[in-house]
C-alpha cells in the first residue's frame, strides 16, 4: 500500500467514526429527555433524580480509587527473571549481600566458549562488570571483574567456571578501586610513574596484583657486578619477567601463583620505557617547619644528588648514632648511601637547616611485599621532634601507596626510635630477631596532629616562598 492510499483510508475511517459518535450522542440525549420527563412528572420525580445523581457520583469515586490502587501496585513476581536493582548491584541470593571478585580463567579459542562461560555465571546470578582478554597461542585468558551473591563461595564459583570450560582459574577478592576500566587504569599508572621515579615499583605492583619485584643494582657495594645482562626488549617467562632497570642493573618481577601473559608483558615494558626516557626525577615539593625553639627547617624529597651532603652529615654524626642506624661497622655507613638515596628502592626525605645543611634523613624502602622505615638524625639536632616528624610523614606515604605494614629494625637501647614509633598512635607489634628489635606498624590511618608547626606549606623548586 502506498503512502497516498494509506492517508485516504485513514481519512475515511476518521469520518465514519465521527458520524457514529454523533449518532450515539443524539440517541443518548433523546433517551435522557424521555426518562427525565417521565420521572419528573411523577410524584417522586425530584427525589429519584437526586438519588440517581448521588449513585453516579459514588460509582465514579469508587472507579477512581480502584484504578489508582492497581496502578501503584507492584508487578507480579516472576521467579524465572531477575531485574537489576536501582543501585546497580547484582541480584542478592537468599537476601545476602554481594561481593566483588577478580577472576582469571583460560578458555578454548573457539566460537561460543566465552558465551558458555557467561551463561554459566548468569545462571548463578553473577554479574560481569568488566572483561579483558589476553590472547595466547593455544587459547585466551579472560580476566573478569564479578559481582556475585555473598552466599556463593569461592569453591562454588570456581566449579561453575570449570564446568563451563574454564581452566587454570584464579580468584581473589576485589574492591571498589578495581571498578576502573583498563585504559583509565593504565593512564593513571603512567601519570604516577612520570611524576616520580620511586613510583615505578608501586605502579607495577598495582598493575600485576600480588607479585615480588627485585631491583638489582649493576654493582655491589664492593664494586663487583651483580645484575645479569638483560636484552633491551626484556624477557618473558611463565612466572618471571625481566627488564633493564632504568637506573642501571636489572628489574625482575615474579608471580608464582599466576603466569604472566604477553599483554601484561607489553604493559609493563611500556611503563619501564616511559621511566627510562624521563630519567631520574623527584617532586620539587618543600615544606618549611618551625621547631619548638623557633628555628626553621625544610623537609623535602632527596635522591642521589644529595650523596655528598649525606656523607658530610655522616662525618658529623657520632659512632654510636651511626651504629644504631646501620647495625654494623661504622666504616661501611657511606657505602649504603647510594642504595638508600636511589628512588628505585624507595623514597627518602631530607631535612635541611635555614643555611642549607643536611641534618636528617628518613628512608622508606620497598622490601618485596613489605616496607621498611629508617631514620638518621645528626646528634646536635636530636630530641627536637625531627625524627618523629619524619617518621609520621614516611608512614603516611606508605599508607598512600597501599602498604599494609611498615617495620623498623633497631635496638632496644634506641629509645628515640621506639618512642617515635609509639608516638604514631598506631597498633604496633614487637619481636626480637637475631638480637635486634623489629617494630611493625599498621598504617591504616595516621593521626592528623603534627609534632612541629608548619609555617610555610609549599615552596617551589628554587626555594622561593
Amino acid at each position: 500500500m502506498t503512502e497516498a492510499s494509506s492517508a485516504n483510508s485513514s481519512r475515511r475511517h476518521h469520518w465514519r467514526r465521527d458520524i457514529v459518535e454523533l449518532a450515539a450522542l443524539f440517541t443518548a440525549v433523546a433517551v435522557a429527555d424521555v426518562v427525565a420527563n417521565t420521572i419528573a412528572h411523577g410524584p417522586s420525580g425530584p427525589v429519584l433524580l437526586c438519588t440517581a445523581a448521588v449513585a453516579l457520583m459514588a460509582t465514579a469515586a469508587f472507579h477512581v480509587w480502584w484504578s489508582r490502587r492497581h496502578e501503584n501496585a507492584p508487578p507480579p513476581t516472576d521467579t524465572g527473571a531477575t531485574a537489576p536493582s536501582a543501585a546497580g548491584q547484582a541480584p542478592r541470593a537468599g537476601g545476602q549481600e554481594t561481593a566483588l571478585w577478580r577472576m582469571r580463567t583460560t578458555v578454548r579459542d573457539e566460537p561460543g566458549s566465552l558465551a558458555a562461560l557467561c551463561t554459566a555465571l548468569a545462571a548463578r546470578r553473577v554479574d560481569i562488570l568488566s572483561l579483558q582478554t589476553h590472547p595466547l597461542s593455544d587459547g585466551t585468558v579472560d580476566e573478569f571483574l564479578l559481582r556475585a551473591p555473598g552466599a556463593l563461595t569461592p569453591a562454588e564459583l570456581t566449579r561453575t567456571v570449570a564446568g563451563a570450560g574454564g581452566s587454570q582459574s584464579w580468584l581473589e577478592r576485589a574492591d571498589a578501586h578495581d571498578l576502573v576500566d583498563a585504559p583509565t587504569r593504565m593512564l593513571g599508572l603512567a601519570t604516577r610513574t612520570a611524576l616520580d621515579s620511586a613510583e615505578l615499583p608501586l605502579a607495577l605492583r598495582q598493575l600485576l596484583g600480588r607479585c615480588t619485584i627485585h631491583s638489582v643494582p649493576a654493582r655491589s657495594l664492593s664494586g663487583q657486578p651483580l645484575a645479569e645482562q638483560v636484552p633491551a626488549e626484556g624477557v618473558l617467562e611463565e612466572h618471571v619477567m625481566k627488564f633493564r632497570d632504568p637506573s642501571g642493573g636489572s628489574l625482575t618481577i615474579e608471580r608464582p601463583q599466576l603466569p604472566f601473559t604477553p599483554t601484561e608483558f607489553a604493559r609493563v615494558r611500556a611503563l619501564v620505557d616511559l621511566d627510562t626516557r624521563l630519567g631520574q626525577r623527584v617532586p620539587p615539593r618543600r615544606d618549611v617547619l618551625t621547631l619548638p625553639e623557633g628555628n626553621e627547617i625544610t623537609v623535602r624529597r632527596a635522591d642521589t644528588s644529595d650523596l655528598v651532603a649525606a656523607r658530610e652529615m655522616h662525618d658529623r654524626c657520632s659512632s654510636q648514632t651511626l651504629a644504631l642506624r646501620y647495625h654494623g661497622p661504622v666504616g661501611d655507613a657511606d657505602r649504603y648511601l647510594g642504595h638508600l638515596l636511589s628512588p628505585r628502592f624507595g623514597r627518602t626525605l631530607a631535612v635541611e637547616t635555614a643555611s642549607g645543611r643536611l641534618v636528617a634523613l628518613g628512608h622508606l624502602l620497598w622490601d618485596g611485599d613489605e616496607t621498611e622505615v629508617a631514620l638518621l638524625v645528626e646528634d646536635s639536632w636530636q630530641q627536637r621532634g625531627i625524627g618523629a616528624e619524619l617518621l609520621r610523614r614516611l608512614v603516611a606515604m606508605a599508607a598512600e601507596t597501599g602498604c599494609e605494614s611498615v617495620y623498623a629494625i633497631t635496638q632496644a637501647s634506641n629509645t628515640g626510635m621506639v618512642a617515635a614509633m609509639r608516638g604514631l598512635g598506631l597498633p604496633l607489634d614487637y619481636q626480637i630477631e637475631e638480637g635486634t628489635l623489629v617494630i611493625t606498624a599498621r598504617p591504616t590511618g595516621v593521626p592528623a596532629q603534627r609534632g612541629l608547626r608548619e609555617s610555610v606549606r609549599i615552596q617551589d623548586a628554587t626555594g622561593r616562598r
